[in-house]
């Protein structure tokens, strides 16, 4: 298996909705080019934990059965995908927001995450499952950690400095997504649905540090050095294409602070 646990697509009258928004959307962007930015990357990143947060609820049974379907994977990341660009499209094509997208963006997703947690909270304190310690201590590592390896990326690759907070951004996701996952594994006792990350902390079980270190080091590891690849190979690529570089580093911020909000706010109302 190289797909998540479950992975399933939604029904066909919602699939074939969420298929019609999408080509809608796609279409819609592709007729405006809008710019994309450093700031526009940066502005999305709210959008990319609130499929972090309806897929919490989903897992957890808190949504009505109308909206279910549209909050599982990988139904959800379509869903925002949809919405994301509709907001885009109209902010875009309207002259007193055009100047003021990223905001708009950012304020958007902050407006519609903001419930979403709020929800996920309030499920967890009537199961009496809130424990937002150590997801709490997953954040206060990513942040140096980040800021660490974005330090010795700019040492090595000078270059990098091109992708701007969009680069850092992809860093700190991954950071984030890999710490958080160490800590569900190692500390808290959760287990890991990605195929592929589960081999990479069952091989970590096997060499010797396993004991004294656990398993989710290595994960954090893999995870910081991929990002710091990826991102430093797309320097010229921003710069050469910006629309086409910053969407990319968009999408590679968003597979990793995704994931690590997912757990964050699992870990704190399921844990």
């Amino acid at each position: 298996m190289i797909l998540p646990e479950g992975f399933a697509l939604p029904p066909l009258p919602y699939l074939a909705v969420l298929a019609v928004a999408l080509a809608g959307v796609a279409y819609g962007l592709s007729r405006r080019s809008p710019e994309v930015t450093s700031r526009h990357v940066v502005a999305l990143a709210p959008w990319m934990t609130v499929g972090s947060g309806l897929y919490v609820l989903y897992s957890v049974g808190a949504l009505p059965a109308p909206v279910r379907p549209l909050a599982g994977t990988p139904s959800v990341y379509l869903t925002v995908a949809a919405v994301v660009g509709a907001i885009w499209i109209g902010a875009d094509a309207s002259a007193a927001t055009r100047d003021r997208l990223p905001t708009v963006l950012a304020a958007s997703g902050i407006l519609a995450f903001t419930p979403v947690v709020l929800a996920a909270l309030r499920w967890g304190a009537r199961e009496g499952t809130l424990t937002p310690f150590w997801p709490g201590v997953a954040v206060a590592i990513s942040i140096p950690g980040a800021l660490a390896t974005w330090g010795v990326l700019k040492r090595l690759a000078p270059r990098v400095v091109v992708t701007g907070h969009a680069g850092l951004l992809a860093v700190f996701a991954h950071a984030l997504d890999g710490i958080s996952t160490a800590v569900g594994i190692d500390v808290l006792g959760f287990g890991e649905q990605t195929p592929l990350s589960a081999a990479i902390m069952h091989f970590a079980g096997t060499l010797p540090t396993a004991e004294l270190l656990g398993v989710g080091w290595l994960f954090v590891l893999v995870k910081l050095a991929i990002a710091g690849v990826v991102v430093v190979l797309f320097a010229d690529y921003v710069e050469e294409d910006p629309t086409e570089g910053y969407l990319f580093l968009a999408l590679i911020a968003a597979v990793g602070l995704g994931p690590g909000v997912h757990n964050l706010l699992l870990f704190t109302v399921a844990g």
